[in-house]
């Protein structure tokens, strides 16, 4: 038995996804082009984010997310040690410090509590990790992020879809979805992601109508959006290609679906797992005011080959 069996889904939608791979072959652009413009519309919307940048994977996505910011050589970002090798491997390709707060062992995600003692005169940011598919505390990360002048780049790649709310400026609360709320909210649409393409890809969200702009030229070569061959900066090519966005733009409409569907499968596992397992096992915690999209279901237990058997 396949841990993760994507044909599954694959046939569940079979024939929406054929067309619209016969869409984007029959239309002949493959890279860039309508169908990728038209899936960065519908995340924005999605997000409720005003800019949606599409590139060919969430490391890149926070990579560039980095280097948009301007942070190199000599800073330090603040970040969790419980996460996947690329949220820190960015750090250290952009040529700055990786700082590890540690987590809430409720959450897995970065403990708030913690961060300010970590910050220095060389921290230029903090990348929080919404970890199996639940936000950060990102309401008292914010918090943090103003006081000290610090931005903020929400690693959601294993959470679009999930909320949180927050109390806003008026002091009511107001449900934000994840990416949506720090300076860059950055996407992995690896396959095995909630919201997967048939190969690898990633996008960049903001609010930010310049680091939306530079970024979209960092992905391109540094390409004017407006002249051929003309590079205004220095960039890389990180283009989300038009097929995995066209994939992509049917999987999306399913996403609240599959979303629903998983937190009912999670509380169906929670439940049982309760009355019928080891007494030190620990299923996943819900944060008050959070929504829970459930990439992955995870458990704590001292009994781990007795709870296998």
């Amino acid at each position: 038995m396949k841990f993760l069996d994507l044909t599954v889904q694959y046939k569940s939608i079979k024939k929406e996804i054929d067309a619209a791979i016969k869409r984007v072959l029959d239309r002949g652009i493959f890279i860039n082009g309508p169908e990728v413009e038209e899936f960065e519309k519908e995340v924005a919307r999605f997000c409720s984010i005003k800019y949606a940048i599409g590139v060919n994977s969430g490391t890149d996505a926070l990579f560039l997310s980095l280097k948009a910011l301007g942070i190199g050589k000599g800073d330090e970002v603040i970040t969790t040690p419980f996460t996947f090798i690329a949220t820190a491997e960015v750090i250290a390709n952009s040529g700055a410090k990786p700082v590890f707060v540690d987590i809430d062992p409720k959450t897995f995600n970065i403990d708030p509590l913690k961060i300010e003692k970590a910050i220095t005169k060389k921290t230029k940011a903090i990348i929080p990790v919404h970890l199996f598919g639940q936000m950060a505390k990102m309401g008292k990360i914010m918090k943090i992020a103003k006081k000290y002048k610090l931005k903020v780049i929400e690693d959601a790649a294993q959470a679009i879809g999930a909320e949180i709310k927050l109390k806003v400026k008026s002091q009511k609360s107001k449900v934000m979805k994840a990416g949506a709320i720090g300076d860059l909210g950055c996407f992995s649409f690896f396959p095995s992601k909630n919201l997967g393409a048939y190969g690898d890809g990633g996008m960049v969200v903001t609010n930010n109508k310049k680091l939306s702009e530079k970024i979209r030229m960092m992905r391109n070569h540094g390409s004017s959006p407006k002249e051929k061959y003309l590079n205004l900066i220095v960039g890389t090519n990180s283009r989300l290609d038009a097929l995995q966005a066209a994939i992509l733009r049917v999987k999306l409409k399913y996403l609240p679906k599959w979303s629903k569907k998983r937190a009912e499968k999670a509380t169906y596992y929670s439940t049982h797992l309760v009355t019928q397992s080891p007494n030190d096992l620990v299923t996943p915690y819900i944060a008050p005011g959070h929504t829970h999209i459930f990439h992955q279901y995870t458990i704590r237990t001292k009994n781990r080959d007795q709870l296998k058997k």
